[in-house]
């Protein structure tokens, strides 16, 4: 039996039906006004977002010989002379950092510092007058309000995703064990390479930074919100580290009489 194809090709010659011509689709306004919401926000984000190739050991270390690790992320620029925001699982264990912004520019890269506590790190590129990211105030999301994720997965740059806030207040263990308080869950999808890049709301802010997925769900991702980001980077430019309070508790064992 031979079969044809009809390809589903428009020619302005096309009559066009009646009621398509008309505005008698209510949603279509709302659909217009979330596709500007998104490119809007791309447009003024997107040239903040850094792809971050990372060459050196694994964080728990590899037998001497092997070949070194690569690795690569994403990153946010926040100042005009070139300080980063990414994830310490990014960067951990790096010997060399290649950092390439949006507009095709490259550099290498310095660490300046980085808290596993959190799964924040610090990096810097040597340049200035650089576009950068607004930060918002994740305190006041909401859930159901638009997030967009916008980073280089599987090593293609500049990729944007979207959906909304699943969730507040989740908790995540750090990879050092540590526990991380009011996560933000997402169901903007996320995969390798996302990591360390801006999750933005609407008017273009950065409410987190994207850190983890759940592997073989759908769309259930995470991102440090961006107040503990703050107060993170604010410590790791002023000290180089983190440096927390603990409580130490030790324990013997005592015979006890019979």
């Amino acid at each position: 039996m031979d079969y044809s194809l009809s390809f589903l090709d428009y020619s302005p010659s096309d009559t066009i039906p009646e009621q398509t011509q008309s505005d008698s689709c209510p949603e279509s306004g709302i659909l217009d006004a979330y596709s500007l919401a998104v490119t809007g926000v791309v447009k003024r984000v997107g040239p903040t977002v850094v792809h971050i190739h990372a060459r050196g050991s694994a964080p728990n270390g590899r037998r001497r010989g092997q070949e070194e690790v690569e690795g690569t992320g994403s990153g946010v620029l926040i100042t005009p002379d070139g300080y980063i925001v990414t994830n310490n699982h990014v960067v951990e264990g790096a010997r060399a950092l290649e950092v390439k912004l949006a507009a095709g520019s490259s550099y290498t890269a310095e660490m300046v510092g980085r808290d596993p506590a959190t799964d924040i790190a610090v990096i810097r590129v040597p340049d200035a007058g650089l576009p950068i990211a607004r930060l918002g105030d994740s305190d006041k999301l909401a859930v159901g309000q638009l997030a967009i994720a916008i980073g280089n997965p599987l090593g293609f740059q500049s990729t944007v995703t979207a959906g909304v806030i699943s969730a507040l207040g989740r908790s995540l263990r750090s990879r050092n064990g540590r526990l991380i308080e009011n996560v933000i869950q997402t169901d903007a999808a996320l995969n390798p390479g996302n990591s360390g890049g801006p999750l933005v709301d609407s008017r273009g802010s950065v409410i987190g930074i994207n850190t983890a997925m759940i592997q073989f769900a759908q769309d259930i991702c995470f991102a440090i919100p961006v107040n503990t980001v703050r107060w993170v980077v604010t410590q790791l430019l002023r000290e180089g580290k983190v440096t927390r309070g603990f409580l130490g508790i030790s324990g013997q064992v005592v015979p006890l009489p019979v």
